[in-house]
């Protein structure tokens, strides 16, 4: 009994080639998202930086506002004449 050849080796070389060529079309379109992606990513990264850096600013203001209110404050108190006839605690 005679084994018929179901794929011939000129058959075979063209399934790997074209498997081959998928790969590397494949591994092309990965490559090229995953630059587009860690564009991205720089991106929201940078974003992020720029709104850290925003809010802590905001929060040294914030800080620096309550401490010239303190001040002021404080500065209110010593300008404010005492009534005399006021008993001192």
């Amino acid at each position: 009994m005679l084994r018929r050849l179901l794929y011939t080796e000129e058959r075979v070389r063209a399934l790997f080639a074209r498997m081959r060529s998928e790969l590397h079309e494949m591994a092309a379109r990965h490559a090229s998202e995953q630059y587009r992606l860690r564009q991205e990513l720089d991106e929201v990264r940078a974003q992020f930086d720029e709104l850290r850096s925003i809010a802590s600013a905001r929060s040294r203001a914030e800080t620096e506002l309550d401490e010239l209110r303190r001040l002021r404050e404080i500065g209110r108190a010593r300008a404010a004449q005492r009534d005399p006839m006021q008993l001192l605690q």
